[in-house]
């Protein structure tokens, strides 16, 4: 599910799923680790120029993070369901 706008919360909880610190989500992401931080340092909306913000969800996404709107029970995150691996030994 798609949504526009996302969270600080919904960013900080992103992080948190995939155990990324802010340094990860720069490095990810492109923006600097001072300018992460300054908009973590807020509430409400992700805020900041619109590349910016977009980066960081690009990331976020890009590692697995489904952002979800909620239907009405708030914003939230989940990470996708990861493909299953083929185990060692397996095929031929």
């Amino acid at each position: 599910m798609s949504i526009g706008k996302i969270s600080i919360r919904q960013v900080k909880a992103a992080r948190s799923l995939l155990a990324w610190s802010q340094d990860d989500l720069a490095q990810a992401s492109g923006v600097s680790v001072p300018t992460i931080a300054r908009l973590e340092a807020a509430d409400g909306v992700l805020g900041g120029r619109a590349a910016t913000a977009s980066a960081i969800r690009a990331a976020l996404e890009q590692a697995g993070v489904i952002f979800l709107d909620g239907d009405g029970q708030g914003p939230g995150v989940r990470l996708a369901r990861q493909q299953p691996t083929e185990q060692p030994g397996a095929g031929c």
